[in-house]
């Protein structure tokens, strides 16, 4: 018969992730990990900095690793104990030069050509681990994210990833996207329908499944979701961004129309952002053909 033996000797057991018993005992640091709504503290939809994929600076304890967020380059703390997602390791002399910029932005205050520095090179890295992973189910979320960005951006550029729309007076709603489950998800002030906003979805969207989810703890509250196929490949991704974005613009044009003509005016000379043009990925060549399609236009919400 054998026997097992246990080590009383703690100090011998790896520091990484410690403090989670059970899970594999790897150190995170040098890791590229992406991460999700339930990982911080920042609102639904997240920084608009921010890109949801990050550099572990520091993880010998998954539920605070240092994490420097490849699109905005802050160094966030992260609990990374539960639902951990992988995506890459950078190597050893790549993690000390970013530690090197951080010093030197940190030692440089204000200065924004050495706050710059670190920005571009943590952008351009996600770029090209993205560009080598490619388009998956794991990396669809931070596709959708980057996408949507570029949305938030062009229509209502502000600290968070989600587009306002004023209503009428002290009636906003907020608008962001589930990256996970690709839905558009609208947060109303109300736990009451909102008949006026219900029209106005309906109509931005009419091949797409709306929903109403209301709640009634902690006062009640009621969102609306718009529920979009998960996109299988790139192409099929950037098309749901369109989508989004015609529906976000067509809902600015009815409840906003003055801010709508602004922002028309503003995209009518700069254009619109695209940062997912600068991808390069191969895809495989393929034709699809719709046998039968569901189509979702309704009159009323479920």
């Amino acid at each position: 018969m054998e026997g097992t033996t246990f080590s009383l000797h703690s100090a011998t057991r790896p520091e990484a992730m410690a403090d989670v018993p059970g899970v594999c005992e790897l150190p995170l640091t040098r890791a590229v990990v992406h991460y999700r709504d339930l990982h911080e503290v920042d609102p639904p939809g997240g920084r608009i900095q921010d890109i949801g994929l990050a550099v572990v600076l520091e993880g010998r304890f998954a539920s605070s690793a240092e994490a420097l967020d490849l699109g905005s380059s802050a160094v966030k703390l992260l609990d990374l104990s539960s639902e951990l997602v992988v995506l890459d390791w950078v190597y050893e002399p790549t993690l000390k030069h970013i530690n090197h910029l951080l010093t030197e932005r940190a030692q440089g205050g204000e200065n924004l050509d050495v706050a710059g520095r670190l920005g571009a090179y943590s952008f351009q890295m996600a770029l090209s681990l993205l560009g080598r992973v490619g388009y998956g189910p794991l990396t669809r979320p931070t596709f959708l994210r980057i996408g949507f960005r570029d949305i938030c951006r062009d229509l209502d550029f502000h600290e968070g990833t989600a587009v306002r729309i004023v209503l009428s007076e002290n009636r906003v709603v907020r608008a962001h996207l589930d990256y996970d489950s690709n839905s558009l998800v609208f947060s109303t002030p109300s736990p009451e329908p909102d008949a006026s906003l219900e029209t106005g979805v309906l109509e931005a969207f009419p091949r797409s499944d709306v929903m109403r989810i209301s709640e009634t703890h902690n006062g009640g509250s009621a969102c609306y979701q718009v529920r979009l196929l998960l996109p299988a490949s790139l192409a099929e991704a950037r098309e749901a961004l369109l989508t989004i974005r015609r529906g976000l613009r067509a809902l600015l044009a009815r409840f906003e129309p003055e801010r709508f003509k602004g922002i028309e005016q503003h995209l009518a000379t700069f254009g619109s952002r695209d940062t997912l043009s600068q991808l390069h990925i191969r895809e495989r060549r393929t034709k699809a053909e719709a046998l039968q399609t569901s189509h979702a236009a309704r009159g009323t919400v479920h």
